[in-house]
């Protein structure tokens, strides 16, 4: 949902005042799960679904949050935020209020209205979205900006310490920072990233299994905790390994028989997941498509069977994808236990492969899928 002017109306019309709006895409990741908490690469892509934040100042010292997706309306005092989430929509821009309270700002009384078009639950990001356009608007309420990457670092926080979802930093960087027609292949340590432009042949064909998860709930946690157990055995050995990131398959060789069957299994996906995130955003940049594609099919594998994060649903919507012309590489992306799995397929076959695939999937698990063939948008901003 891109409509100025339907926001501005319906901001309008609800608060009697004229907001200031802005813009948050939601975003798909290429190559590269559940490496950024542990330091690592990723290479994600902001996508043309994205979130619209209309903002107004109030004079009566009210937080007024408005979600036209939900329909639902919640008013906190700008003077006694809540300290803890209330497991409710809200909690994800009122997160981003709270951190910038905490940061030290002193925090007025707005009226912020939110409407998105990013599937909810799809992992594609929709609740960072929310928090960057959030940000970007409270922000400018405050009048102080904050460069896109602390930005997405605010955002982080927010998720991390009030929503209690122990998300890395991909979804809010790439959303604060995407650029047009471009992937980014970001460094998580230092925030460091190098742009691998898409070829214009190419198309993201995204597919939504309909299966929806919650980054909140217990499988991300314990696949995290699974991830943190395997670098601990390892530093007991290496001291200087405090991330995966630092660690190696020859790490595993020597000391995964210290570790539980699980944290090995986590482990052995993130190490190698990072090697082939660096290695597909090479693919990328020298035009090497075959090799990008066969980098995404082992991405999947490792997902699925080491990371054991996919789903019948998903495996399938992969495996039916695989012999329809003009793929290039298909994978789960996203958080993982559902959402969506991403096509790279050659453009003048997109229209035709979203068709076939959406029919053999409804057809083998009896679910009609949402697939929509995207562009790589640029990141959050505000609108004329």
């Amino acid at each position: 949902m891109h409509d100025f002017g339907a926001l501005r109306s319906l901001h309008l019309a609800r608060f009697q005042a004229e907001p200031a709006i802005f813009v948050a895409p939601g975003r798909v990741n290429l190559i590269g799960e559940h490496t950024d908490y542990a330091e690592g690469f990723v290479m994600p892509v902001a996508i043309d679904f994205a979130t619209l934040a209309g903002i107004s100042p109030r004079s009566d010292g009210k937080i007024v949050l408005y979600s036209e997706n939900y329909g639902d309306e919640k008013t906190f005092d700008a003077e006694a935020l809540p300290e803890k989430a209330s497991k409710h929509w809200s909690d994800y821009p009122l997160g981003v209020v709270v951190t910038l309270a905490r940061e030290g700002h002193a925090i007025p009384g707005f009226s912020l209205s939110l409407w998105g078009d990013v599937p909810l639950g799809s992992g594609l990001s929709s609740s960072a979205a929310v928090e960057v356009a959030t940000a970007l608007a409270v922000t400018s309420l405050l009048e102080i900006s904050y460069p896109g990457p602390l930005l997405a670092r605010l955002c982080q926080r927010a998720e991390n310490e009030f929503v209690g979802a122990s998300c890395g930093i991909m979804d809010q960087f790439i959303s604060a920072n995407g650029a047009e027609d471009n992937a980014l292949l970001l460094d998580c340590r230092d925030l460091s990233y190098t742009l691998a432009p898409i070829p214009p042949e190419v198309a993201l064909v995204i597919a939504n299994t309909m299966v929806s998860h919650s980054v909140a709930g217990g499988e991300y946690t314990s696949r995290r905790a699974e991830v943190e157990e395997a670098c601990a055995v390892i530093a007991r050995h290496r001291p200087e390994v405090r991330f995966l990131r630092d660690a190696t398959v020859r790490d595993l060789e020597q000391w995964g028989q210290e570790m539980s069957p699980n944290a090995l299994k986590r482990a052995r996906h993130v190490i190698t997941e990072n090697l082939r995130t660096v290695a597909a955003a090479a693919a990328l940049i020298h035009h090497d498509l075959k090799e990008l594609g066969r980098l995404m099919a082992e991405a999947h594998r490792s997902y699925s069977q080491d990371f054991e994060a996919s789903c019948l649903e998903a495996d399938a919507m992969v495996a039916l994808a695989q012999d329809l012309p003009g793929l290039i590489g298909a994978r789960l992306t996203g958080g993982g236990f559902g959402g969506c799995t991403i096509n790279l397929v050659e453009r003048e076959h997109a229209a035709e492969f979203a068709e076939a695939l959406g029919a053999r999937y409804a057809t083998e698990i009896g679910i009609v899928p949402q697939i929509h063939i995207c562009h790589a948008s640029g990141g959050a901003r505000r609108l004329a």
